[in-house]
């Protein structure tokens, strides 16, 4: 998950700089007043997200594997855990019971 991130993080800051030096040069236009940091960062942001998609299909779904792994895990280990008081539970019902007879 993390090199995921840390992929996802890559691709926009290589499209922040792209587009940081196209906003220079006057490639694209620039923002009004003191929103031209904003500018830049929302149509970095709008330019990286499809091509994250793209590019970083497989390592989403290895991520996403991992995800339902974990899930998995954890799902079991509660359901052992779920087991365990039953039976501590029910033994001490009956012990409860023959104390009482």
């Amino acid at each position: 998950m993390l090199r995921y991130t840390l992929m996802r993080l890559g691709i926009f800051a290589g499209c922040l700089v792209a587009v940081w030096g196209l906003v220079y040069v006057g490639v694209f236009p620039r923002g009004l007043g003191d929103s031209n940091g904003m500018w830049i960062l929302l149509l970095a942001l709008l330019i990286s997200a499809p091509i994250s998609y793209i590019a970083l299909r497989k390592e989403r779904d290895r991520a996403s594997e991992r995800v339902v792994q974990r899930v998995d895990r954890m799902k079991g280990n509660l359901d052992a855990n779920r087991g365990q008081e039953d039976v501590a539970d029910d033994a001490a019902r009956a012990q409860g019971q023959a104390s009482a007879s």
